[in-house]
């Protein structure tokens, strides 16, 4: 999404409003001025100035120069209009994408490309010393062309090939690639084509496999609903060596994965190919903040399984509950986007299920799909509505992208309703539904929230568009209990106010803006202590009576306590720079701790400073995502010998649950504080109370996905704090929409 000071009509489309100066008015504006395509060097001059202005990365025009190069090389006139869409595919990847659609880039180039980023502030630079003459936006320039146009540059280009050739480039209909993400694409399509053609013994309803599985079935699930959707699931995810399970937040998730690997183990001595031995099972997730929730969850749901009653004699240790990351479980490799397992050196498993998947990028899955033993079974899950990968693509989105109606044929419905005795819902049935589409299953009922929870309301009001008025003026009552606009009531508050708000509900939490003051919730049938800010961790730390002789199990108790404090409370931002971002709050927070005399500084290294990891450290077993507080304790020794404090960082200890891993400062290189982080960085996380704080302007950035994915960040209490109070509603109309090409080769592309 561009946006500059063109006009106000171009303001208007930046904003996705109506405008009057739309169509062929555009293009004679456009036409108005140089063509920047009418030589080489005008095009490497626009591209260079967008990259003075950061409206493009220094990579991108560096691969426009790579194109140049290697088309004179070849003894070829090189086209202005291949540069221009080599370096805006280079730049949709940064973004995100794994390709350009070249129809919707024409169509909608204002709203396709992200120019300048969202922390400009600065006007283009001129292209001349006229006052009038400014760099000319993407949508000016590609207004000048046609979709034509743009293929026969293409096609007549050595540097690009349909994917037969090494070329940098791969044009896929009317879908430019880099070679790299075209290949990405085409392994994970692959892949996923090849497991849902694999024959299974559990296709025949009339198998012994299939009987072994639905005895199973009935005995992990006791619900007495007409239709348990987490069963459904469960049978289909059996069914296939491929497999999608996608839920909000409480759907069940967790469990339902447990239940399946039950029994899917149940079934194993049925498989001609086991020979009667268990299946081989890892569990791995994205982040090592993802994978830490997954094992504190999925140990407790496997020590409730009824294993004694299923069929098959599965034990307690056929069910794994360690979970890693996918960096770890594939082995990474320092400095190289190359692992020790590939197709060469494959997984020894025979099940993988990876959780979190909506945070896994194309590069990261076919290195998965790469590294899988050809009949490994692959199970993906997550929420479908939650923010993309950082990286480029959004798989799991594309996979579920007919999840809600399900799209069932006859056949898969009359194969469940024998082997779980429930009958899928007519509204969920086609006759032409696709093969991925039976291997997708959508959890539909939340355990986790209530049915009056203000958290459920105001996530599905903004994921299915119907945040309206009444929704609004709610929320800023508070007319939930666990729902509270805290500067709802002022539609532009003054930004140093707010941004002071900000910093005291960070200390306390604001239980007194809830209402009844955050008292007397029960959540099944348990008291729910009121919302709490960073001052509860920061007292405990402060108070905790330990001394030089305490014996290190006593500090290490301690530590499980404050981060598990610290886990009660986080804000979430929109923004990485500037004021409204994690950058500036952090910041500030810092400082306002230190002034409520919480903290004994506000920079460098500080006692209570807590840190996220932002990059693997497979030295110090330290996984992007990790977080970390630090401590000061007497494990020094001054030039007497004597014990003096020094200051340790405390992780949990991802090999042993309830353990603490203490490192010292100088061995952290990749980190930030995070007192705020972005909603990016949120995803696989949740805590007891979260903060979502959106900027005093529209970004690009903001979307109805970030959005939904902040609020339910929160498991029990939500707060919002807004700089401008029409940036949520300008928020939930933006989508994440990525150019790809994986749902349209899968036949799941609506």
């Amino acid at each position: 999404m561009s946006r500059t000071r063109h006009s106000d009509n171009q303001f208007a489309l930046d904003l996705g409003e109506d405008s009057p100066m739309t169509g062929q008015s555009e293009q004679n504006m456009a036409m108005e001025k140089p063509d920047p395509l009418a030589s080489l060097a005008d095009t490497e001059a626009l591209l260079q100035h967008w990259q003075q202005a950061d409206w493009i990365r220094p990579l991108d025009t560096g691969f426009a120069r790579l194109i140049r190069d290697l088309s004179q090389e070849q003894g070829e006139k090189p086209e202005p209009l291949v540069l221009l869409l080599a370096a805006l595919t280079s730049h949709q990847v940064g973004r995100g994408h794994v390709c350009i659609d070249l129809a919707i880039l024409l169509n909608e180039s204002n709203h396709t490309l992200s120019l300048p980023p969202e922390d400009a502030r600065a006007v283009p630079p001129v292209m001349s010393e006229e006052p009038d003459s400014e760099t000319p936006t993407p949508g000016e320039v590609l207004a000048r062309t046609t979709l034509p146009e743009c293929l026969v540059a293409l096609n007549a280009s050595q540097a690009v090939s349909a994917g037969e050739l090494s070329t940098p480039l791969v044009l896929n209909d009317a879908r430019l690639y880099l070679r790299r993400f075209w290949r990405y694409e085409q392994q994970i399509a692959g892949a996923i084509e090849t497991r849902l053609a694999l024959p299974s013994a559990l296709a025949d309803p009339g198998s012994d496999a299939t009987d072994t599985l639905s005895q199973a079935l009935a005995t992990l699930f006791q619900s007495s609903e007409p239709v348990d959707y987490q069963k459904l699931a469960c049978a289909l995810a059996a069914r296939q060596r491929f497999s999608v399970i996608t839920g909000g937040p409480g759907t069940g998730k967790t469990t339902t994965v447990v239940n399946l690997l039950a029994a899917l183990q149940a079934v194993a001595g049925e498989d001609p190919e086991r020979a009667g031995r268990k299946y081989r099972i890892r569990l791995a997730a994205p982040t090592g903040k993802a994978a830490a929730r997954l094992n504190e969850s999925i140990g407790g749901a496997v020590r409730r399984l009824p294993l004694d009653q299923l069929p098959g004699q599965v034990v307690l240790d056929d069910i794994p509950t360690k979970v890693t990351t996918l960096h770890r479980l594939l082995g990474s490799r320092p400095d190289t986007r190359q692992f020790r397992n590939n197709r060469d050196n494959p997984l020894l498993v025979d099940i993988l299920v990876i959780d979190e998947a909506s945070m896994v990028d194309v590069d990261l899955m076919a290195s998965v799909v790469d590294a899988l033993p050809e009949r490994a079974q692959l199970i993906l899950l997550g929420d479908k509505d939650q923010l993309a990968s950082v990286d480029a693509g959004a798989i799991l989105g594309e996979l579920c992208q007919r999840a809600a109606d399900a799209h069932y044929t006859p056949e898969t419905a009359d194969w469940l309703r024998a082997v779980t005795s429930m009958a899928v819902p007519a509204d969920l049935l086609d006759d032409q539904g696709q093969p991925l589409d039976q291997a997708v299953a959508m959890l539909r009922k939340s355990y986790r929230f209530q049915e009056e929870s203000g958290i459920r309301q105001l996530a599905e009001a903004v994921n299915t568009n119907t945040l309206d008025a009444d929704m609004l003026a709610r929320i800023r009552q508070p007319a939930f209990d666990d729902v509270v606009w805290l500067n709802g009531h002022t539609p532009r508050p003054d930004a140093e106010a707010t941004l002071a708000q900000i910093c005291q509900h960070a200390v306390t939490g604001t239980p007194n803006a809830f209402a009844n003051q955050g008292e007397d919730r029960v959540i099944h049938n348990r008291p729910l202590p009121p919302p709490v800010g960073y001052r509860q961790y920061l007292e405990l730390m402060n108070n905790h009576g330990l001394c030089a002789d305490s014996p290190r199990a006593e500090w290490d108790a301690l530590a499980v306590g404050v981060l598990e404090a610290f886990n009660d409370f986080q804000v979430l931002c929109a923004l990485r720079k500037g004021p409204w971002g994690v950058e500036g709050l952090n910041d500030r927070i810092a400082r306002h701790l230190l002034a409520e005399k919480l903290l004994p500084r506000a920079e460098g290294w500080y006692a209570g400073r807590p840190v996220l990891i932002t990059g693997n450290d497979y030295n110090l077993g330290l996984m992007n995502g990790d977080i970390g507080i630090t401590f000061s304790v007497p494990w020094g020794q001054d030039d007497n010998g004597e014990p003096t404090f020094v200051l340790r960082v405390a992780f949990p200890d991802s090999d042993s649950p309830g353990g603490i891993r203490w490192i010292s400062p100088s061995r952290l290189q990749q980190l930030e504080t995070v007192f705020a982080m972005t909603v990016h960085k949120s995803q696989g996380s949740e805590f007891n109370h979260t903060c979502l704080v959106l900027p005093d302007r529209l970004s690009p950035v903001l979307t109805k996905e970030l959005v939904y994915t902040g609020i339910t960040r929160a498991k029990n209490w939500f707060s919002l704090i807004t700089g401008d109070a029409q940036v949520l509603g300008e928020a939930v109309n933006q989508r994440v929409v990525r150019a790809s090409g994986l749902g349209i080769r899968l036949g799941t592309n609506d």
